[in-house]
């Protein structure tokens, strides 16, 4: 048997590792652009092709070659038949556009909290095969899935989480519908005896949950009881409305209420999501500087907006992904946005936008001299009140290729100098 392994990267890496104990005898090939740039053309010489998330399933070198009798598969596949062969416990999966990380670690140390074996693992680091050999039958493994994990699938976990689900990703995936087709797998292949929640105030995550055959659990934080948004200590409706879901499907899953609360109460968030990195205090004044590199498009930083009754500098821009930035100035027509500070790629892009809002636009060339603009107009506005606080917001909206390595690279380097801010 002629096995592949499509793309080189984490999951790649955990899979090469798993099928050589599997397939001792079977010479494993590695098909990356890094190690041949015309990797794609070989696709047919194989049986199967195992396709890691970073490569497009609508590839047209994919679709000819699945025209062509040759089968694709994925280390979440995998992870999904090993689980239910040597029956390993059970399956959450989570996805939605943005609040994924947040909900699925959220959920995890509400459950490590009530002693359940509990694993996590998919988009948010950990390759999920890396955990299969820890699993036993009491086991609950919590996945985030990518619409790029998802797409082509064929597999729906035993509990499934929809989130809010927005076009997002438009340069690579062809369409919206495209998009959203791939997320709809959480769903599509869930028995009766499954279960699905969503989020029952957005639309395709309500259209999503209805592809399942299993029960339907529809979640809105305006009914939820159990804690509020005052209780936690990261900021913003949107990651209340994470909190509320993982909380949901920990009730469900026969955790205590007193368990649950104490965990949410506790919980900091996740790096590089509205992170609080820097507050300079002076005279009953102060500016705090958030980091939300995490945030890759514009309803994430419609978000961060939203986040804050202060008065804000935000920080934006980056690489294009063919996304309209409509929300993004409908949410700061009606904020507390002072100055908006535009680097990177699609800086005019988001301008064009944003235009006629009547807040000032300032274009600079690099995050640096970003940061140091927004300091500047904090300071500006601060000195206007005898009490306060400025709110400094780097929430790009955008993903970070033009300029860094990936978003973490990106969030790493503005912590490191709001750091130094005094």
């Amino acid at each position: 048997m002629k096995l592949a392994i499509l793309g080189f990267g984490r999951e790649g890496r955990a899979l090469k590792i798993y099928l050589q104990k599997k397939y001792p005898k079977e010479k494993i090939a590695v098909l990356d652009k890094k190690i041949d740039p015309d990797y794609l053309r070989r696709l047919g010489g194989f049986d199967v092709v195992f396709r890691s998330p970073g490569v497009p399933f609508n590839l047209p070198e994919i679709q000819k070659a699945l025209k062509k009798g040759t089968k694709f598969s994925s280390s979440t596949r995998i992870f999904f038949d090993e689980v239910r062969r040597a029956q390993k416990g059970l399956i959450v999966g989570i996805t939605g556009t943005k609040g994924k990380g947040t909900t699925s670690t959220l959920l995890y140390k509400i459950l490590k909290a009530a002693g359940k074996d509990v694993y996590l693992a998919g988009n948010i680091g950990t390759p999920a095969l890396r955990i299969l050999p820890k699993l036993k039958k009491n086991s609950v493994s919590i996945l985030e899935l990518s619409s790029f994990q998802l797409q082509g699938l064929q597999a729906s976990p035993d509990i499934a989480a929809v989130l809010d689900v927005f076009p997002d990703h438009m340069d690579i995936h062809k369409t919206s519908r495209e998009y959203i087709d791939a997320k709809a797998e959480i769903a599509k292949h869930q028995k009766k005896s499954d279960t699905v929640f969503f989020n029952k105030d957005n639309r395709v995550s309500a259209t999503i949950s209805r592809k399942s055959r299993g029960k339907k659990i529809p979640v809105s934080e305006k009914d939820f009881k159990l804690f509020g948004p005052a209780d936690l200590r990261i900021a913003g409706p949107h990651n209340f409305k994470n909190a509320v879901m993982a909380a949901e499907i920990g009730l469900y899953l026969g955790v205590k209420s007193e368990t649950i609360r104490r965990v949410v109460r506790r919980y900091r968030g996740l790096p590089y999501r509205l992170e609080l990195v820097k507050e300079i205090k002076k005279d009953g004044k102060s500016i705090a500087v958030y980091n939300d590199s995490a945030s890759t498009n514009p309803q994430t930083t419609a978000a961060a907006v939203k986040a804050f009754g202060d008065p804000m500098i935000l920080i934006a821009g980056g690489k294009d992904k063919n996304l309209d930035y409509a929300p993004l100035a409908k949410a700061l027509r009606h904020s507390s946005a002072r100055e908006i500070v535009l680097f990177g790629e699609n800086r005019a892009k988001i301008k064009k936008a944003i235009e006629g809002i009547g807040i000032k636009t300032v274009f600079v060339p690099d995050l640096e001299k970003a940061l140091d603009e927004a300091l500047m107009a904090a300071r500006k506005r601060l000195s206007f009140v005898a009490r306060g606080r400025v709110v400094i917001v780097f929430s790009p909206g955008a993903t970070s290729f033009d300029m860094f390595k990936d978003y973490v690279d990106r969030g790493r380097k503005f912590s490191e100098l709001g750091a130094k801010l005094d």
